[in-house]
């Protein structure tokens, strides 16, 4: 899976401002012309947020929205169906501007844990305190990825289709910090060989390469490894000296990093070269050759683009493209 043509040089993470489908797919296709990605529309309401999206492509599971959040249903409802429909608009904009693309191509579903700590049971309480739930989710998602997938595919059948599972809530997961709905108690911690097969269940059904995206702190990267992932996608800035040796094994080992450099709300943008100096700064702090720098990263902003305005969210991911061209360039 290191063979280059996997991926581009840079990314977007997921989310981008407004609600129009086609605007972001032309955005998102014109910046990023060898690694474009499906956007996702969080502003259009329920159903086009992460959680809601995601719950949309599972096979035989269903969810409507509570004042609370998702909650599972009988029956397919209102909220599933919309977010069905939203997806279908997402995917017929995108298959209009990758008309002849041939390359690495992007599309994001919540992982397994963050959909657990998220996606209530009858009972209000999340999945994740059901051992059962949370298996049964796990398998329903890896059936529905793998017909969403198939899916993106046939509509851009040059493409090389990438998954991303947004894993923000993983860390609290394996920490047994997720609160329970009273919010005086936390679910307990889950056993790390559990997460760590439901992932890799999860992944083998993408049937080609995944990244992980977490934009928390403490991203476990070897366990992340353990479980399959091609590669990792992380806020640069929450780095510490604690992550640096797993992130030098990951390297080594030939994990992509997606490392998020750019800030993903309204504010003022640095010269492309200071967007990618902390990443030259790690590799030569890691003693690793500079000369794989930009093999090794792909540049993203650090999170989903939802908060920023338009404008912002533009000149963002432009600016992702011309620090990934400073790397390239100038890896010393």
């Amino acid at each position: 899976m290191s063979d280059d043509s996997l991926w581009g040089p840079a990314t977007g993470v997921g989310s981008m401002p407004g609600g129009d489908a086609r605007e972001a797919a032309r955005t998102v296709t014109g910046t990023f012309e060898d690694f474009p990605y499906l956007p996702e529309l969080p502003a259009r309401g329920p159903g086009a947020d992460m959680i809601g999206r995601t719950i949309g492509l599972l096979v035989e599971m269903y969810g409507h929205v509570e004042p609370s959040g998702w909650r599972v249903s009988d029956r397919p409802g209102r909220d599933t169906r919309r977010a069905r429909s939203w997806l279908g608009e997402d995917l017929d904009a995108l298959e209009e501007f990758t008309q002849g693309y041939q390359g690495p191509l992007k599309v994001q579903a919540v992982g397994p844990w963050t959909l657990a700590a998220a996606l209530e049971l009858r009972n209000g309480e999340a999945a994740l305190g059901d051992p059962g739930a949370c298996r049964d989710l796990a398998g329903s998602l890896a059936e529905g990825l793998r017909a969403h997938l198939a899916e993106v595919r046939r509509r851009v059948p040059g493409a090389r289709v990438l998954l991303q599972l947004d894993e923000p809530s993983l860390t609290a997961v394996l920490r047994g910090q997720v609160r329970t709905a009273s919010g005086y108690r936390t679910h307990r911690a889950v056993d790390r060989q559990i997460v760590e097969s439901a992932l890799r269940d999860v992944m083998g059904a993408a049937d080609g390469p995944v990244v992980v995206h977490s934009c928390a702190p403490d991203v476990p990267f070897a366990l992340l490894r353990r479980a399959g992932a091609a590669g990792v996608s992380f806020d640069f800035g929450l780095i510490t000296e604690r992550d640096e040796e797993v992130i030098g094994e990951a390297v080594e080992g030939g994990t992509k990093l997606f490392a998020g450099v750019v800030a993903s709300t309204d504010g003022p943008l640095s010269d492309p070269a200071g967007s990618v100096m902390g990443v030259r700064t790690l590799w030569r702090r890691l003693g690793l050759n500079p000369g794989t720098l930009a093999e090794s990263v792909v540049i993203t902003p650090s999170c989903g683009l939802a908060g920023a305005s338009p404008a912002y969210a533009r000149a963002a991911l432009a600016h992702c493209v011309r620090a990934a061209r400073s790397l390239a360039d100038n890896p010393e």
